[in-house]
């Protein structure tokens, strides 16, 4: 029987692979034995983590804003290893400010990378899954794609209405991919997380904040990209093929009713 956690054969790209939580997937995944495809602006980021993975990861330094970029990373991928099985899209930023202080450039900002940016790539990648079902040698699973928002998408947050506000149109993004998608035998989820200790929320775990966001979680503690790693990985494992079109939340607690 085959291993439903297995991530071997596994193509997969992962945005934001540089460091955090997208780091912690792919070097997850390559363990697991899957290849990995790791997008990322940050170049100094992406080589160590090419250095640490060897011939398991090749890397792209760019923004996934730009659609070009994702399309360069399947091709590649395609050409040295048969095509691409999933996708974590996962790169994001964080410009924070009150809502009546906030500059429309603050607002596009986070727009642009954390609601265009995942729409760009989750259509890059689904058009290749899409039309690999298409072809005669299509199996049952075409494809795992799982989109990377946030409990500020459901509960919102004070201080960065733009990420909440990118991040709930990444829900509705998700649900809707997974039903034009599913007749292609490629499911679509995401994922929905508290407070990771990643650098992307030394702010609010910093002294002045540290206090009140640990208070708001029953674990008592920030989660480690090691511990949501795991989850994330399930969702583009032969395990969880039959999963499409749900949000699964890793948040320690915070949202439970």
């Amino acid at each position: 029987m085959q291993n439903p956690y297995s991530m071997e054969n596994r193509r997969i790209i992962v945005t934001g692979a540089a460091q955090g939580i997208g780091r912690a997937v792919a070097q997850l995944a390559v363990q697991m034995g899957g290849r990995v495809a790791a997008i990322d602006l940050n170049g100094d980021g992406l080589k160590t983590l090419g250095d640490e993975l060897g011939d398991s990861v090749m890397t792209f330094t760019g923004s996934v804003t730009d659609q070009g970029q994702t399309e360069a990373a399947i091709e590649a991928m395609t050409n040295e290893w048969g095509g691409c099985d999933g996708l974590f899209n996962n790169a994001g930023i964080v410009r924070a400010a009150m809502i009546h202080k906030m500059e429309r450039e603050t607002w596009d900002q986070v727009i642009e990378v954390n609601l265009t940016g995942v729409y760009l790539t989750l259509q890059a990648v689904g058009r290749h899954m899409k039309a690999r079902a298409e072809s005669p040698e299509a199996g049952v699973c075409n494809g795992q794609i799982v989109n990377v928002s946030s409990i500020a998408g459901t509960a919102g947050t004070i201080g960065q209405i733009n990420y909440g506000a990118a991040k709930a149109g990444v829900l509705g993004m998700t649900m809707s991919a997974a039903k034009e998608w599913a007749r292609y035998g490629v499911s679509v989820n995401s994922v929905a997380f508290g407070t990771v200790a990643t650098p992307m929320t030394e702010v609010i775990r910093g002294p002045k904040f540290a206090a009140q966001t640990k208070a708001r979680i029953p674990l008592g503690r920030y989660a480690d990209p090691e511990e949501v790693a795991p989850t994330c990985c399930f969702l583009m494992a032969p395990g969880s093929a039959y999963i499409t079109g749900k949000n699964i939340t890793i948040d320690g607690g915070v949202t439970a009713m």
